[in-house]
Parts: C-alpha cells; structure tokens; sequence
C-alpha cells in the first residue's frame, strides 16, 4: 500500500493501544482519519474506488492480507478468531493471558450503572465503557443463544453441589458447566406427540457444555479434553469460549474435533444473538446412562436436570420457568 505503509502503521497503532482490542475496520477508519491525504492519493491512483466506502473496504481487506507478515515480524500482535477478528498488541504469554483473563474476566455487556469503566478516547469505535465478565456471567448467555438459535431449554449444572464420595479428583472433569435439552417434536402435532411418548424415546437430543473465557495455545488441549471428558453421556458436547486467540489454536480444536467429535461456540459476550458455532459437534446416537447415573448419584442439580427430561417424555411438554431461559421468554 505505497504511501500510506499499512503493516507500519498498523504495528505502531496497536503498540500504542497495548491489549485493546480492533477490528480491521477500526483501524480502518483510524487510518482513514488520522492519515486522509495519503487515503485521498490512493484512491485517485485507482480506477476501481470510487468513494471512499470502497476506499475504505479496500484498507481492511489489505489489513486482513498482510496480517500473516504483520505477524511474522511482531510476534506480539495477536488475533481473535471471531468474527469479525480482532487484533492487539500484548508482552503477555498464552498461559500469561489465561491466567489474567480468568482473574480479571473479559469485556463483555455494557457496563450498567455504578460500574466506571472508562476506555481511552482515542480508541476507534469505542463508545461507553464495558463490563467484564467472570465465567459465571456467561452461563446466562449461553442459555439466550441456545434458546433463540436452536430452541435448546438449558440449566446451569453447579459442580459444587456435587458429593465428593470417590476422594481428591474423584469428580474432575465429570460435570458440564451448562446441559441442554431438544425437544425434536416442538412442531409435533398433538396426537403425533402422544403416539411418539408410546412408542418411541427419541423426542429429544441431550446436550452438554462446558465453558471457558479464553481458548489460546496454552490451554486449548486441557479445556477440550475436558470437554471431552464431562461430555461423554449426550447426543452432543460442546466447549464455548468468550474468546479464542490465534489460528493455530481454532487449527488445533478443528483437529481435536475430527478425533472426538466434540464441537466449539465462540460466545459473543457483548451480544449472545451474534454467538457463532465455529465447528459443529458429532451427534452421538445413544444416550451413555451409565454416565448420566453417575451425574444424577453425585449431582443434584444434573437430577433435576434428568427429572426434567423424564417429566417432558411423561407429559409431551416442558414449562419454561423450569429452565434457565431468557426472561423475556417468561414474561
């Protein structure tokens, strides 16, 4: 990008904005304004930009291709693989992030009143201040996607109301963090659901989530095979992470998924509707009760959780205040 030395320019606004994270159209549009005679000149040496939209769509898809050589020479500039991505500059290691993110949360929701939270003003595209976020913030955001985008009634699964009877360890990496049930026969006509309650139990998927803050280099093999682990009695599992950072961490989880079958949600913690799934999960046929017995022994909320789903095959139907659904959805 002759004139305007986009990875230069790129590289210092990150520097001076240290663990804030940009879009490539927020820096865009800091290039856009900070720098606007040599934006002007490149567009009057091009035939094809005609406004400066197009001008300005052309900066971010040239700061999406030179991000690998932006990389490669600032191994500190790190991306998230959302989408959009997000860019930043940190001196912080993988396990360094981890360990600050689950500490201190992420930045999610705006903030409510009495939170103080300032962003600096010379921040592209930063408007009021944001919240963060611990891991149990999530849950209820979990549970509005799950039930907007694929009608799963969910419920929180606390592992501290779990028996310890095995001892220390005896019960790691057992519970989920959130569970789900499908109701297949939502658009059922009624006496198509009496007959199915008869003779059939496959009116619902069982589903199993366990969710994490940060997805990086340093922690992606341990949280899925956790996963993996307090997954293992569904249809599906799933591990949902508030952010994933690098390729090479959603390469890693794509590999892992091939092997496993377990899936990933990138959870949009600012707005649930936005949340994506970045690698569907396997369907598993069969229900592993000998598991979920075990759950239900030690557990008293993944009881009731099973009890829930006993009481929806009895009755052809599931009470939403029985569920951790949206509010929105009671009233």
């Amino acid at each position: 990008m002759a004139g305007l030395k986009l990875r230069e320019k790129v590289t210092r606004f990150l520097k001076e904005h240290p663990e804030e994270k940009f879009t490539a159209r927020e820096i865009a549009t800091w290039l856009f304004e900070t720098y606007p005679e040599a934006c002007r000149a490149k567009k009057e040496r091009s035939d094809s930009l005609d406004s400066d939209d197009q001008l300005l769509n052309q900066i971010v898809a040239e700061i999406g291709t030179n991000r690998p050589a932006i990389q490669k020479k600032v191994p500190q500039i790190k991306t998230t693989e959302e989408r959009p991505r997000k860019y930043y500059f940190t001196s912080k290691t993988d396990a360094q992030e981890v360990e600050d993110v689950e500490q201190q949360g992420v930045s999610g929701a705006v903030a409510q009143d009495g939170d103080e939270m300032p962003t600096s003003e010379t921040s592209p595209g930063r408007q009021g201040s944001k919240k963060n976020l611990a891991e149990h913030d999530l849950y209820p955001m979990l549970s509005q996607y799950l039930w907007v985008e694929f009608g799963i009634y969910s419920r929180r699964i606390d592992e501290k109301r779990a028996a310890n009877r095995r001892g220390p360890n005896g019960n790691k990496w057992l519970y989920p963090d959130v569970v789900g049930m499908e109701d297949l026969s939502a658009e059922w006509h009624r006496e198509v659901k009496s007959c199915v309650n008869q003779y059939s139990d496959k009116q619902t998927k069982l589903w199993s989530f366990e969710v994490k803050l940060l997805l990086n280099r340093s922690n992606v093999r341990e949280c899925f095979f956790q996963a993996v682990s307090n997954s293992s009695w569904g249809n599906y599992g799933y591990l949902v992470a508030a952010e994933v950072e690098g390729a090479e961490t959603l390469k890693e989880l794509r590999m892992l998924s091939a092997a496993h079958g377990i899936g990933l949600i990138r959870l949009d913690a600012e707005n649930p509707a936005e949340s994506q799934v970045l690698v569907p999960a396997r369907e598993r046929i069969e229900i592993d009760w000998d598991t979920a017995n075990r759950l239900a022994t030690e557990n008293k909320d993944f009881l009731e959780y099973v009890k829930l789903v006993r009481q929806f095959y009895q009755t052809g139907d599931s009470r939403p205040s029985d569920w951790d659904l949206p509010q929105t959805e009671l009233d």
